[in-house]
């Protein structure tokens, strides 16, 4: 190793060392040649360590680069050849694709381990997220869940409004007003008529959550599902079903989540009850649903069809509610399994009366949920 030399010494050092590394591959900036002269002048030359680790701190910058960096320094500061460049061997690679369910089968083949390297490919978490079971969430998962339905728009199906906006062609109700302006602006001669036509806005959406014992798995993510829908729009009633009915728009009005289901279950004193499905609609068909609620509105009933009551009562206010909607929905999370059956006393008494039966047991149900309501 040579002895400790002057700063121009230093300088004219760390410029060839900077030229060979650059000539080796290395992406050496001015600076890091700069700063390296500048740690040589403050450390010397007469130790290896110090020389090896001021260049080492100064002008490697990826971890890969170190091993063409040792060898360009023994050439350099110690006068030594330059090993032969090592070649890069190639990896064969087998790359499995996961699409994140567990169907308990094996792959194909006797079971003996690859010879190559495999690297297991899975998509993207909220995909697989999308089509999973609410009831084998994670409280991870939920939080997820609980940002992905905010994404959610629920709009009802549109129908005929009392109102009229202009129309862009010459057809409907002929707009005196309009039609008088334009005259005024070509001397009096009414050449460009204008017309209205009648407006559309979206149906009142009613929601009825049942949050009955039956229901613990899903009900969480139903009900989060409710608040996505009510501080998406307006025109939006949301109900919990129960032993009783009670209404939860207002709890769910809050932008805040975690605030809107706690005033939610406290205001819901039946939760993880029993379910009296006739009972409850009787009520709302009383005090909520014919009296204006449901009249032309959709209305989606989020339950299993679990039901202690008498099942000729939920049929008689399920064909009461009926006549004045104008759809009924029934979502069951149950309905996802390959057995499902309708079998269940409340969901055969109900079922006559419904008009679109879906699923409701993963994200992407809710999302199909969606447009059945929007059609």
């Amino acid at each position: 190793m040579p002895e400790v030399v002057e700063a121009p010494e230093a300088d004219r050092m760390a410029v060839g060392f900077a030229r060979l590394l650059r000539g080796a591959g290395l992406d050496v900036p001015v600076g890091s040649t700069i700063t390296f002269a500048t740690a040589l002048a403050t450390v010397g030359m007469e130790r290896r360590e110090a020389v090896y680790w001021a260049g080492r701190a100064t002008l490697v910058h990826r971890p890969e680069d170190t091993t063409t960096y040792d060898r360009a320094f023994g050439a350099w500061w110690e006068h030594a050849a330059p090993g032969p460049t090592p070649v890069e061997i190639v990896h064969e690679i087998t790359i499995a694709f996961d699409d994140g369910a567990d169907d308990g089968t094996e792959p194909p083949g006797d079971g003996e381990q690859p010879d190559t390297p495999t690297v297991a490919v899975r998509y993207s978490p909220a995909e697989v997220l999308r089509h999973r079971d609410f009831a084998a969430y994670t409280p991870a998962e939920f939080a997820e869940a609980r940002r992905l339905m905010a994404d959610l728009r629920l709009a009802g199906a549109l129908r005929r409004s009392r109102r009229s906006r202009p129309s862009r062609h010459r057809r409907g109700r002929p707009d005196l007003r309009r039609t008088v302006r334009r005259a005024l602006r070509a001397g009096g001669e009414p050449i460009n008529r204008a017309f209205v036509e009648p407006a559309q806005r979206p149906r009142r959406l009613v929601l009825l959550c049942d949050v009955s014992g039956s229901m613990e798995p899903y009900a969480r993510a139903l009900v989060r599902f409710l608040h996505a829908a009510v501080v998406g729009r307006g025109r939006v009633e949301a109900f919990a079903l129960g032993t009783r009915l009670t209404r939860i728009t207002r709890e769910l009005s809050s932008r805040d989540p975690d605030a809107a289901l706690t005033a939610a279950a406290r205001r819901v004193v039946d939760w993880s009850g029993g379910t009296r499905l006739g009972e409850v609609l009787r009520t709302f068909n009383d005090e909520w649903g014919v009296r204006g609620v449901a009249r032309g509105a959709v209305v989606v009933i989020l339950s299993d069809g679990w039901d202690r009551g008498d099942p000729a009562l939920l049929a008689e206010q399920m064909a009461r509610l009926q006549r004045v909607a104008y759809k009924v929905v029934w979502v069951n999370p149950l309905k996802a399994s390959p057995d499902f059956a309708p079998l269940a006393r409340g969901m055969a008494a109900a079922l006559p009366y419904v008009d679109d039966f879906v699923e409701g047991h993963s994200l992407a149900s809710l999302e199909h949920l969606a447009e059945v309501v929007s059609v």
